[in-house]
Formats: structure tokens, C-alpha cells, sequence
């Protein structure tokens, strides 16, 4: 589906990706919810997108979880998309860093909490780290 979509094939993505998140795959669906946000290759529905996001936050993928953090901040609801962010953040996501930051300087996130999702999520980015990696790292940067 990336392959599609690069190419602005969004209909093409659209139906490979449908049949990855049938089969569970977790990115497939970040990508589906992605689509349905950007209403590319199909007609925006914001209740299509949060579906995605979530089967592929259930299955582990950082990315939408923090996403639905993002969206239930959006709506106000601070309790329920601090949960997100901090969850997004001890899997190694990037971006629930600032966002934590910003919670604790409007008190929705207590300083041990925070503290805590901070070493959980240098520990998930520390195990990503490999000698193999940075060779990889470093062929693709040639």
C-alpha cells in the first residue's frame, strides 16, 4: 500500500491496506485511520478513523496511540488522551514526549508520572538500538 499511496495511488493503498488490517496487521490500520483522517482515496469519516486507530493502538503501534491522544485532546478529554500519550510514550514514541510535557505544565500529569513515562520511554527507545541497526542506519545514509 506505501507503494500506492507514494505514487498518489490512494484507492490502490486503500484496498491494499483494507486487506493487511483484515489479516490484523497494526500499521495497515494506522494507515487506513491516516486515510480516513485526510480523506484520500475515500470519503472522510472521523468514526472510521478512530476504529483504525485504536485496532491498531490495541495491536501495539505507538504511533496510534498517541494519535488518539492527539484526537481525545482535541475534544477536551485531557484524562483520556494523557492515558494515550503516556501509553505512546513508554512504547517509544517521540512526539507523547512534548505532548507530556505540555500536560504537566497544565497539571493533567503528576511529576512521578511523568518521570516514569520519561524512563520507560528512553528504555524503549534505548532497546531498539542495535551495532545492526546503525550499520543499516548508516548504508541507507550513503
Amino acid at each position: 500500500g506505501t507503494e500506492q499511496y507514494d505514487k498518489g495511488d490512494y484507492i490502490k493503498a486503500f484496498e491494499y491496506w483494507s486487506k493487511a488490517a483484515e489479516l490484523g496487521d497494526a500499521e495497515a490500520h494506522s494507515r487506513l485511520a491516516m486515510l480516513y483522517r485526510l480523506g484520500e482515496g475515500v470519503e472522510e469519516n472521523e468514526g472510521n478513523e478512530i476504529h483504525h486507530y485504536e485496532e491498531a493502538a490495541i495491536a501495539g503501534h505507538p504511533d496510534a496511540r498517541h494519535n488518539l491522544g492527539v484526537r481525545e485532546w482535541t475534544y477536551g478529554n485531557y484524562d483520556r488522551a494523557t492515558k494515550h500519550i503516556v501509553i505512546a510514550a513508554r512504547q517509544g514514541n517521540n512526539a507523547s514526549i512534548k505532548q507530556l510535557m505540555n500536560a504537566f505544565k497544565m497539571g493533567f500529569i503528576r511529576k512521578e508520572d511523568l518521570a516514569a513515562a520519561l524512563r520507560a520511554h528512553q528504555a524503549a527507545v534505548d532497546a531498539t538500538k542495535s551495532p545492526h541497526r546503525q550499520i543499516a542506519a548508516e548504508i541507507r545514509s550513503k
